[in-house]
């Protein structure tokens, strides 16, 4: 059965999903009614009182959702344990939809396990198996004040003891669940040893007496950790990785976690749509509602589109997030570009519908409220848009100029455990990653006047690349660089959306009007490449001759904004729920 738009957006009320096992959707379910059961009173009165969410974490360990989520097959301690980036990304959306410090304490749990379901220690990663069956959440022990996430200046330091083992002294910075978890990885260094043999990364416990919480750094109901280690005792059954692979865990728990930002801006971006139109087609002034303003109908159908692309790409990605292996790593570009580019939509979206809301927006009593507020830090989390934005660059040779003859990737709602994840090997060999003739798709779709118009401009850009390549000057300057990227990073989402588009046969109409908002975005995007200091008079010149204009169609348009003024009353928390 063909899906309606507006069947592809997260309802409390109606969410069933019936490709997952029984135990995976009673636990989805499970969480749902949880927070349904709180009420918006209480899940916004501890969010404005930062109030720490234990009540959540008492939650989840009766159910033994990360558990059930977070543990592979190979350390299961019960049934239906697998790593499924499938659920985990279902789970994701359902969390950032009621609220990003519910998302939180899951996401930095799924970063802490990273280097534990990496390593070859397997009397590690029984203790964490153990841990997470007994509620426990993890931290990933990576950043600290001075240095950020900067892998080679870790001042987290392991001395021998002189008994086989070390000690750990040092401190680590804005580590989140760093108060509660007893699963800890933790990145240092070995005292007296020089190079890449000096990394390490080991397996701590927050209850540990020598372990020290110092302080939360935010002003939040979130527990983002400052602590320190003082002689903290290291033995070989704590080593999770050393050397060459400490560093490589690093980057691949990232490559891991950055995934499920996606899933949590579209919870929230979804939730701040279902607030926004029922408040505001229900306001009247000056005797009409105020969803008769063109502008407002504009923007909402604006924002509505940008939830509707970041859906239809996120979940294509995953199916090549969990169909990689060795020799297929065309994750590799489409994880960060969920990481950047979904985050960034949601900001957009919410930012939105946080204009047509207007004084409402600003209420104790309104989730966008919040969520206006916390959208801001989904894209400076794993890496910010820029570091992002550089890495898929390393891609767009390959991507954009040498395709090649690749398996088509299946959908995949298969209940499977996604294990290559834990053996992705070195984080390098990027520019050897190989991609599909991304032309082919778009040339499927070439019937719809605003997917034509944005091959055009695809094309623009790679012969810009081919007639007036950055100069060598050019390639060592970020700025110029990263605008390249950013217009690279919409063909690349705009491939991926038309693949799921086709899965579903999704509504021609909705497509064309995805288009129009990313025919408008390659346009800003060139304009802002021509503006750049450095850029060449040929540059200039190619870089203006991808500006289009979309096509316009009154009717879709009409169409495309009855499915938004569908969504008033569609969905709203109650302040108090009744006990019946």
């Amino acid at each position: 059965m063909t899906p309606q738009p507006t069947d592809l957006l997260f309802h409390p009320g109606t969410y069933d999903p019936t490709h997952f096992d029984p135990e995976t959707r009673r636990l989805l379910r499970a969480t749902i009614n949880w927070f349904e059961a709180r009420g918006k009173g209480r899940l916004l009165g501890d969010y404005h009182a930062k109030v720490f969410y234990q009540d959540f974490l008492d939650f989840q360990a009766r159910e033994g959702l990360f558990a059930t989520f977070l543990t592979p097959r190979r350390d299961a301690t019960g049934p239906d344990q697998r790593w499924d980036t499938g659920r985990i990304a279902a789970l994701s959306e359902i969390l950032g939809f009621y609220g990003l410090n519910y998302w939180y304490p899951w996401q930095v749990t799924i970063l802490g396990l990273g280097p534990v379901w990496q390593s070859d220690n397997a009397e590690a990663r029984a203790r964490a198996a153990v841990a997470l069956a007994a509620g426990s959440a993890g931290a990933f022990g990576l950043s600290e004040k001075e240095h950020g996430a900067d892998v080679y200046s870790s001042d987290m330091v392991l001395t021998a003891d002189g008994n086989g083992g070390h000690t750990a002294s040092g401190s680590k910075y804005y580590i989140g669940n760093g108060n509660c978890a007893n699963i800890v990885s933790v990145f240092g260094r070995i005292a007296g040893v020089e190079g890449a043999d000096q990394y390490v990364f080991f397996y701590a416990d927050s209850a540990h007496p020598a372990y020290r919480v110092v302080k939360n750094t935010v002003p939040s109901q979130m527990y983002v950790a400052e602590f320190e280690l003082t002689d903290y005792p290291v033995a070989a059954a704590d080593i999770l990785h050393t050397g060459a692979e400490a560093f490589s865990a690093a980057l691949n728990t990232v490559n891991i976690g950055k995934f499920n930002l996606c899933f949590g801006g579209i919870g929230m971006a979804t939730h701040s749509l279902y607030e926004a139109i029922t408040h505001v087609h229900n306001r009247i002034l000056y005797g009409n509602p105020v969803t008769d303003f063109p502008h407002v109908r504009r923007e909402f159908t604006d924002a509505y589109t940008r939830l509707l692309a970041m859906r239809l790409f996120s979940d294509r990605a995953v199916d090549y997030f969990r169909s990689a292996d060795s020799e297929d790593r065309r994750y590799l570009l489409f994880n960060p570009i969920t990481k950047m580019k979904v985050t960034t939509e949601a900001q957009r979206a919410i930012t939105l519908l946080a204009d047509i809301t207007a004084a409402k927006g600003f209420e104790t009593d309104s989730y966008l409220a919040a969520a206006k507020v916390d959208v801001d830090g989904l894209p400076k989390l794993e890496g910010t848009v820029a570091v992002n934005l550089a890495l898929i660059a390393k891609f767009m040779p390959a991507y954009l100029f040498a395709p090649a003859e690749l398996p088509a990737i299946p959908t995949r709602l298969d209940a499977a455990d996604d294990e290559f994840l834990f053996r992705q090997g070195p984080a390098r060999g990027l520019s050897k990653v190989r991609f599909q003739d991304w032309r082919a798709v778009y040339a499927r779709f070439a019937g719809l006047p605003n997917v034509a118009l944005f091959a055009e401009q695809a094309e623009a850009l790679t012969l810009l690349l081919a007639e007036a390549a950055p100069d060598k000057d050019q390639q060592g300057d970020l700025d110029f660089g990263l605008a390249v990227a950013e217009l690279f990073t919409l063909i690349v989402y705009g491939e991926l959306i038309l693949e799921q588009a086709e899965v579903l046969q999704l509504d021609e109409d909705v497509v064309n009007q995805v288009f129009d908002v990313l025919v408008r975005d390659f346009t800003a995007a060139a304009v802002e490449l021509h503006s750049k200091a450095s850029a060449t008079p040929d540059q200039q010149r190619l870089a203006l001759a991808a500006i289009r204009r979309p096509q316009t169609d009154p009717a879709r348009t009409e169409k495309i904004w009855n499915q938004v003024l569908g969504l008033s009353g569609a969905y709203e928390m109650e302040w108090e729920p009744s006990d019946g």
